[in-house]
Protein backbone atom coordinates (compact mmCIF):
# COMPACT_ATOMS: atom_id res chain seq x y z
CA UNK A 1 0.00 0.00 0.00
CA UNK A 2 1.01 4.03 -0.75
CA UNK A 3 0.63 6.59 1.78
CA UNK A 4 1.00 10.78 1.40
CA UNK A 5 2.77 12.56 4.02
CA UNK A 6 3.63 16.02 4.08
CA UNK A 7 3.98 18.64 6.26
CA UNK A 8 3.86 22.40 6.81
CA UNK A 9 4.15 25.01 9.58
CA UNK A 10 2.18 27.66 10.09
CA UNK A 11 2.25 30.94 11.65
CA UNK A 12 -0.69 30.36 13.61
CA UNK A 13 -1.99 29.16 17.10
CA UNK A 14 -2.83 25.45 17.35
CA UNK A 15 -6.26 26.22 18.15
CA UNK A 16 -6.93 28.25 14.95
CA UNK A 17 -5.96 25.56 13.13
CA UNK A 18 -7.61 22.68 14.93
CA UNK A 19 -10.36 24.45 14.48
CA UNK A 20 -9.96 25.24 10.73
CA UNK A 21 -9.83 21.49 9.97
CA UNK A 22 -13.02 20.53 11.71
CA UNK A 23 -15.44 22.92 10.91
CA UNK A 24 -17.64 24.21 8.29
CA UNK A 25 -16.61 27.33 8.81
CA UNK A 26 -12.74 26.41 8.47
CA UNK A 27 -12.85 24.19 5.85
CA UNK A 28 -15.21 26.09 3.17
CA UNK A 29 -12.26 28.56 3.54
CA UNK A 30 -9.77 26.39 2.30
CA UNK A 31 -11.28 22.55 0.90
CA UNK A 32 -15.00 23.34 -0.96
CA UNK A 33 -17.77 25.64 -0.09
CA UNK A 34 -19.95 22.86 -0.62
CA UNK A 35 -19.58 20.82 2.33
CA UNK A 36 -21.44 19.00 5.73
CA UNK A 37 -19.30 19.09 8.54
CA UNK A 38 -19.42 18.13 12.03
CA UNK A 39 -16.94 17.94 14.90
CA UNK A 40 -18.27 14.58 16.53
CA UNK A 41 -17.12 11.23 16.73
CA UNK A 42 -18.70 9.27 14.01
CA UNK A 43 -20.15 12.07 11.87
CA UNK A 44 -19.87 11.46 8.63
CA UNK A 45 -18.50 14.60 6.82
CA UNK A 46 -19.32 15.32 3.15
CA UNK A 47 -17.56 17.17 0.36
CA UNK A 48 -18.89 18.10 -2.97
CA UNK A 49 -16.17 18.53 -5.52
CA UNK A 50 -18.66 18.97 -8.75
CA UNK A 51 -17.78 15.28 -9.17
CA UNK A 52 -20.14 12.58 -9.82
CA UNK A 53 -19.52 11.35 -6.44
CA UNK A 54 -19.82 13.42 -3.13
CA UNK A 55 -16.72 12.88 -1.13
CA UNK A 56 -17.81 11.22 2.68
CA UNK A 57 -15.34 10.93 5.41
CA UNK A 58 -16.00 9.62 8.67
CA UNK A 59 -14.26 10.98 11.60
CA UNK A 60 -12.63 8.09 13.17
CA UNK A 61 -10.83 10.25 16.02
CA UNK A 62 -11.01 14.03 17.42
CA UNK A 63 -8.14 14.99 19.94
CA UNK A 64 -8.39 18.50 20.79
CA UNK A 65 -5.27 19.99 19.06
CA UNK A 66 -3.34 17.33 18.74
CA UNK A 67 -4.78 14.66 15.90
CA UNK A 68 -8.23 14.72 13.38
CA UNK A 69 -8.53 10.94 11.23
CA UNK A 70 -10.88 10.43 8.89
CA UNK A 71 -11.89 7.24 7.19
CA UNK A 72 -13.28 7.86 3.16
CA UNK A 73 -16.48 5.42 2.95
CA UNK A 74 -17.62 7.04 -0.20
CA UNK A 75 -15.24 8.55 -3.27
CA UNK A 76 -13.48 8.27 -5.80
CA UNK A 77 -12.90 4.41 -6.36
CA UNK A 78 -9.40 4.61 -4.92
CA UNK A 79 -10.24 6.82 -2.37
CA UNK A 80 -12.66 4.33 -0.89
CA UNK A 81 -11.06 2.61 2.34
CA UNK A 82 -8.45 4.98 2.61
CA UNK A 83 -7.25 7.12 6.04
CA UNK A 84 -6.65 10.85 6.33
CA UNK A 85 -4.99 11.92 9.19
CA UNK A 86 -4.03 15.71 10.19
CA UNK A 87 -1.31 15.62 13.67
CA UNK A 88 -0.70 19.09 14.86
CA UNK A 89 2.05 20.35 17.10
CA UNK A 90 3.29 23.71 18.72
CA UNK A 91 5.99 24.91 19.03
CA UNK A 92 7.16 28.83 20.05
CA UNK A 93 4.85 30.59 17.35
CA UNK A 94 4.21 27.88 14.76
CA UNK A 95 1.75 24.89 14.10
CA UNK A 96 3.48 21.80 12.43
CA UNK A 97 0.76 20.09 10.46
CA UNK A 98 1.60 16.50 9.07
CA UNK A 99 -0.97 15.38 6.52
CA UNK A 100 -0.81 11.48 6.25
CA UNK A 101 -3.39 10.20 3.37
CA UNK A 102 -2.63 6.58 3.66
CA UNK A 103 -3.59 2.47 2.74
CA UNK A 104 -3.86 3.61 -0.91
CA UNK A 105 -3.67 0.07 -2.68
CA UNK A 106 -1.50 1.48 -5.82
CA UNK A 107 0.38 4.51 -6.93
CA UNK A 108 -1.88 5.19 -9.93
CA UNK A 109 -2.21 9.28 -11.84
CA UNK A 110 -4.72 9.93 -9.70
CA UNK A 111 -2.95 9.08 -6.37
CA UNK A 112 0.21 11.45 -7.94
CA UNK A 113 -2.37 13.93 -8.72
CA UNK A 114 -4.12 14.13 -5.36
CA UNK A 115 -0.63 14.09 -3.45
CA UNK A 116 -0.04 17.69 -5.41
CA UNK A 117 -3.51 18.41 -4.39
CA UNK A 118 -3.23 17.73 -0.61
CA UNK A 119 -0.03 20.05 -0.66
CA UNK A 120 -2.03 22.45 -2.33
CA UNK A 121 -4.72 21.69 0.63
CA UNK A 122 -2.04 22.26 3.03
CA UNK A 123 -0.51 25.98 1.58
CA UNK A 124 -4.32 27.04 1.52
CA UNK A 125 -4.78 26.55 5.03
CA UNK A 126 -1.60 28.12 6.17
CA UNK A 127 -2.44 31.14 3.94
CA UNK A 128 -5.55 31.62 5.51
CA UNK A 129 -4.65 30.40 9.06
CA UNK A 130 -1.71 33.03 8.80
CA UNK A 131 -3.64 36.07 7.06
CA UNK A 132 -6.65 35.30 9.60
CA UNK A 133 -4.02 35.91 12.47
CA UNK A 134 -2.36 39.14 11.12
CA UNK A 135 -5.64 40.44 10.49
CA UNK A 136 -7.35 40.06 14.57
Amino acid sequence: MANIELVNYIKAPISMVYQVLTTEEGLAQIWTKKLRVKPQVGFINEFDFNEPELTKMKIITLEKNRKIVWKCIESDKEWIGTMVSFELSEQGNKTTVVLSHTDWRAVTEYYKWCNYNWAMFLQRLRNYCEETTVNQ
